[in-house]
């Protein structure tokens, strides 16, 4: 059974970044959130979970209960992107982690998020 990283009360859900690999560029989930997008932009898929975001992308990559995208290009945690993010509710995260994929491609990413 996966570990979950505790914190107090109802406090354990972690927004967390992935790096993709550039070829996800050509997947039409990806280009629908990302129209305007220029080539040298990094790819980035933002999610949240209630477990270590390291688990949880290993998750990923083995295809439970994972996003698609992730299995197939995912290339690696981004901790810099999500390092300052305390532990919060699961309704906290869910609003942080379309808030952050908003504001990271304000920052120039190409971002995918679900």
């Amino acid at each position: 059974m996966a570990k979950r990283s505790r914190g107090p009360r109802g406090l354990h859900h972690r927004v967390y970044c992935v790096e993709l690999h550039s070829r996800v560029r050509g997947d039409r989930r990806f280009q629908r959130q990302n129209r305007y997008t220029t080539p040298g932009m990094t790819c980035l898929y933002v999610g949240s979970t209630g477990l270590d975001p390291t688990i949880r992308f290993a998750n990923h990559l083995r295809g439970h209960k994972g996003c698609p995208l992730v299995r197939r290009y995912g290339l690696r945690l981004r901790e810099d992107l999500y390092a300052d993010f305390p532990v919060m509710t699961w309704n906290d995260a869910v609003a942080t982690e379309g808030a952050w994929a908003r504001e990271l491609r304000e920052l120039g990413y190409a971002v995918y998020q679900h």
